[in-house]
């Protein structure tokens, strides 16, 4: 099953779920990591290479499967679930969604807009341009600040949403005892209700 179905995600949303999962978590890590690094320290260049690299291969994802979610509407939600429990599911994507757009986006604006003006080069293969940065955010230490701010804001709001995320996955496998954890694991049939 490539596709998703009403009762089920597909092997591709599934694919882009977990590759994804993984990066985020790796890039929140390796971020906290590298916030903790002496600037002086020849590591500090390597990783923060690194870090932009996988910064745009989850941008690139997050296009992707931003595409993919609009040939291919998410499966219905378990009609046990209350009004609030939706809302706040349907809210939660909407956020995660969000996220996954906000942090690349505004770690190479902050990259753009450094003074030290570094240039990014993807796995040490592929340069990328600079963005131009709004002049609303000022001169480029003021706007480097200010979008270093926003950056290190959006990182911490994502593992807020990451702790509901697995905590309402864990709760509708361990408590309502319901399909929504294993859809997302397996593109076998759900288990009709006995």
């Amino acid at each position: 099953m490539i596709r998703n179905t009403p009762g089920g995600y597909g092997r591709v949303a599934i694919a882009f779920h977990w590759s994804m999962a993984v990066l985020i978590v790796f890039m929140l890590v390796l971020g906290l990591y590298m916030h903790e690094l002496p600037q002086t320290d020849p590591a500090t260049f390597r990783l923060y290479q690194l870090h932009k690299s996988v910064g745009f291969v989850v941008l690139a994802l997050a296009v992707l499967r931003l595409f993919w979610r609009f040939l291919n509407p998410a499966p219905k939600l378990p009609d046990t679930m209350k009004p609030w429990e939706r809302l706040a599911a349907h809210a939660g994507h909407i956020g995660l969604y969000a996220l996954m757009f906000a942090l690349p986006l505004s770690g190479w604006l902050m990259v753009s807009a450094s003074p030290w003006n570094i240039p990014t080069v993807l796995f040490d293969v592929l340069p990328v341009p600079h963005l131009p940065v709004p002049e609303a955010l000022g001169q480029k230490a003021e706007a480097e600040a200010t979008l270093k701010t926003v950056h290190a804001l959006a990182a911490y709001t994502l593992v807020g949403l990451l702790v509901a995320h697995i905590g309402a996955a864990l709760k509708h496998h361990f408590i309502a005892r319901d399909e929504t954890l294993r859809r997302m694991v397996s593109t076998a049939p759900a288990k009709s209700a006995a």
